[in-house]
């Protein structure tokens, strides 16, 4: 499919037939110029039919585009798109940009826990997002920001109350 050509991995997706990645593969992809510029215009492109920009290329900070109103709308009601970002995400941590990773998985917890504008996608950004930052010390972070805002606190499972109360 079109999502697995851009955004390749080391593992089966929805499509069988596609072929996972080798870490050959992923490290040849890795040295060229060429397939990392095709692989950031991609990303971009693809941030753009989300409704976000990439604001810093060196950082991997988003934000929202103008357009996001409507592209918002498109994600809440297709939940395929959830798959889509998961493989985004991975794929990111493949090619190295493990910190566009936290920035993505950021900006989709503050859009659905914080400005609660995504409603549809809270479950993925909590169940499978959150889990494809490779840094364990960054995915703590995410998972005790999405702890702070979490609503009832009491029901928040993605990580143990007593390590949250004392993070930091």
């Amino acid at each position: 499919s079109f999502l697995f050509r851009l955004f390749p991995l080391r593992e089966h997706g929805m499509n069988w037939r596609a072929k996972p990645l080798t870490c050959q593969e992923i490290q040849a992809f890795r040295k060229s110029k060429e397939v990392m510029d095709r692989f950031l215009r991609a990303y971009k492109l693809m941030l753009g039919f989300y409704g976000i920009n990439l604001v810093n290329e060196e950082t991997g900070e988003v934000e929202r585009a103008e357009n996001w109103r409507e592209r918002f709308e498109n994600l809440n009601r297709f939940s395929h798109n959830n798959l889509r970002i998961t493989r985004i995400l991975k794929c990111l941590g493949e090619m190295g940009y493990e910190d566009y990773q936290v920035h993505l998985v950021k900006f989709f917890l503050t859009e659905t826990l914080v400005e609660e504008t995504l409603p549809n996608v809270e479950r993925s950004a909590l169940d499978y997002f959150l889990f494809t930052v490779r840094s364990k010390e960054k995915r703590r972070e995410l998972i005790h920001y999405a702890w702070q805002h979490f609503k009832p606190q009491s029901s928040f499972v993605w990580g143990p109350r007593d390590k949250l109360q004392k993070y930091r």
